[in-house]
């Protein structure tokens, strides 16, 4: 769109296999003069891309590189302000812990139109691609989703774990590998029977996708032998026993 006025679409890219970017997500990648792309965006989809499209890596990699939010935002809103169409290209859906909220809202006080293209969130697709509905008639009527970044006893952790341990909810914890031996803990604390089913699935629907189930008690210990490393969802609760894993 070079010439034309500038626009940003903030594309979810979905879970990882490039299949699952929707089919309005591909058509943004299609007519794109520069893509801003997440380190979990699925990047093989970058191959849809203009030849002439600039392609930025704003990927954070935990604990190394990373690109500060406040310069993802003036990215955006430059090249818009240029007369380019940016894409912003990230995993999962952009509004479930992806910042694709403050981005729009730069964008828009900046006076820069911008459009969202909604992503397969990773919170439901990485379980189901492990065999586990989030739901199940009889087991749960419903499911939590959360963001394990920090622990339970972090000064800046917001969730209930007293609510969430009694909620009778399926819990997803999202980006919670690092800390999940200390939300374990802190539900079985919370009166959260130590039994209760657990799953851990990383790399959910690629190639490299890895399955551990255990309980509540046991699936710190089993992911880590398994070697589990970001990114992986956790799933605690009834339906995480209902998959026929190996």
């Amino acid at each position: 769109m070079r010439g034309g006025p500038g626009r940003v679409t903030l594309v979810g890219g979905g879970p990882g296999d490039p299949g699952l970017v929707t089919v309005a997500g591909r058509e943004a990648l299609e007519c794109a003069d520069l893509v801003v792309a997440d380190r979990l965006a699925p990047l093989a989809a970058l191959r849809w891309a203009p030849a002439h499209a600039e392609i930025v890596d704003v990927g954070k990699i935990p604990g190394g590189r990373s690109t500060d939010q406040t310069e993802i935002n003036r990215m955006l809103i430059d090249g818009a302000k240029a007369g380019r169409h940016v894409v912003r290209f990230k995993g999962g859906d952009s509004f479930v812990f992806g910042r694709g909220g403050e981005e729009a809202v730069a964008c828009a006080r900046a006076g820069v139109e911008v459009r969202v293209v909604p992503g397969v969130s990773s919170s439901i697709a990485g379980p189901a691609a492990a065999g586990v509905p989030v739901t199940h008639r009889g087991l749960t009527q419903g499911f939590t989703v959360v963001s394990g970044h920090v622990p339970p006893d972090d000064p800046t952790s917001t969730l209930d774990y007293a609510a969430l341990a009694r909620a009778g909810t399926t819990l997803v914890v999202l980006m919670g590998v690092r800390t999940l031996e200390a939300i374990c803990e802190s539900l079985v604390d919370h009166g959260l029977p130590p039994g209760t089913p657990a799953l851990v699935v990383a790399d959910a629907t690629l190639p490299s996708q890895v399955r551990v189930r255990g309980t509540v008690s046991t699936i710190t210990e089993l992911s880590e032998k398994a070697q589990v490393g970001p990114p992986a969802i956790a799933v605690i609760g009834e339906v995480a026993d209902i998959a026929d894993l190996p």
